[in-house]
């Protein structure tokens, strides 16, 4: 079960490998849109070990994020890199060259447990609908806590089936 937890893990260290092998500029993300950023969003919690997530992580000290999607036994993920104007991303996929413009717009919200709202307009990647909760912060936050309580989820519901 301990590559449950890698599920999260994949995407924050894929991202943080590339933020320090690569140093790249962007407009600061504009107040209103700051809840976007640095946080680990999810499409919904797993309900099993072959329910496939989709995650979604922007970071802002190096304009770098992610786009992922992933079961305990399969993931894929595709990184960018971008400029943020207000609620406005502009997106460069370095392995496909492939460039998008999507708007973003995040808020708080209680829907199935869930704190956040981020809804993505536009984007080609991804889902249009992604959610977090309190201590889901990446960098200044525990996103350990976050890839722990999917990784409970998923451990539990394993358990459960398996019986």
């Amino acid at each position: 079960m301990k590559k449950l937890a890698l599920l999260g893990a994949i995407a924050v260290l894929g991202v943080g490998g590339w933020r320090l092998t690569h140093h790249l500029s962007a407009e600061a993300p504009a107040k209103d849109a700051k809840l976007a950023f640095d946080r680990l969003w999810i499409d919904h919690l797993p309900t099993n070990e072959r329910d496939t997530i989709n995650v979604y992580v922007a970071l802002t000290e190096q304009p770098v994020g992610v786009f992922q999607a992933a079961s305990m036994w399969r993931g894929e993920y595709e990184m960018f890199h971008y400029e943020a104007n207000g609620d406005e991303v502009r997106a460069v996929f370095p392995q496909t060259g492939d460039r998008e413009r999507f708007k973003i717009s995040a808020k708080e919200c209680d829907k199935d447990g869930f704190s956040y709202c981020l809804e993505l307009r536009g984007a080609k990647h991804g889902v249009k609908r992604y959610y977090s909760m309190d201590g889901w912060e990446v960098g200044g936050g525990d996103a350990d806590a976050a890839e722990a309580q999917i990784a409970a989820k998923l451990h539990a519901l394993a358990a459960h089936s398996g019986e």
